[in-house]
């Protein structure tokens, strides 16, 4: 998978609208969900929305390490995170929104954070399985972002396989993003549901045979993306 520079910006401004309306992201975005462990409550913040029960704890670390305007400040919190719930803690939450809002070194943090617990798994999958094409690289990206990775769950309810494997790489993309589409229109949980918006948006971008991501603008959620 060989991304020009151009294609892995159009690639993260893409999946930042989809997460924060925002192509350049909103690092100090905090949303709140009921998809932590066995349904609980859960804060989701950053550029590209990292969970509280997943890496947020990670990157609230390495903000501290860093040595940020707020260090420390969220010292404190750092070796709670994902141990007690913080969904309530008001000046967690002010905490992060403000550094997320003025300091630029968490706005480093961020970018360094994303790529390399998000964005280089998605590009080393695809790699592994034979995928060239930008538009591939996109929808591989923003499952890992939005679900942590390509489900097998999804996989499994389609024949297609992977280039490696000997199948079509468009045929492959497009089959999972069909399916995907209707694992999220059927999801048990009605935020998950509306998030239909991501799939609908990639298979348009199929639709157009936007595989190099050269026609533009990509309309993400209503957010027009160039």
């Amino acid at each position: 998978m060989k991304l020009t520079p151009a294609q892995k910006t159009i690639i993260e401004r893409v999946v930042n609208a989809f997460e924060t309306g925002r192509p350049d992201g909103d690092y100090s975005a905090i949303a709140l969900f009921y998809d932590g462990p066995h349904g609980i409550r859960q804060i989701t913040y950053g550029r590209s929305q990292t969970t509280e029960y997943g890496k947020l704890r990670l990157l609230i670390r390495r903000y501290v390490d860093a040595g940020g305007m707020y260090s420390s400040d969220l010292d404190e919190y750092a070796d709670r995170v994902g141990v007690e719930p913080l969904t309530d803690d008001l000046q967690f939450r002010s905490l992060l929104r403000t550094a997320g809002r003025k300091d630029p070194v968490m706005r480093d943090v961020q970018d360094a954070f994303f790529e390399q617990q998000y964005f280089a798994p998605a590009m080393q999958w695809a790699r592994d399985r034979g995928f060239t094409l930008p538009l591939s690289a996109l929808v591989v990206y923003d499952s890992f972002i939005h679900s942590g990775s390509i489900l097998p769950l999804i996989r499994r309810t389609f024949p297609e396989r992977t280039p490696d494997a000997g199948g079509d790489e468009r045929a492959w993309t497009t089959a999972y993003v069909t399916a995907r589409h209707a694992w999220l229109a059927r999801h048990s949980r009605t935020y998950v549901r509306r998030r239909r918006y991501r799939t609908r948006c990639l298979a348009e971008e199929i639709g157009r045979a936007n595989w190099h991501l050269e026609v533009k603008p990509i309309l993400a959620n209503g957010v027009v993306v160039g």
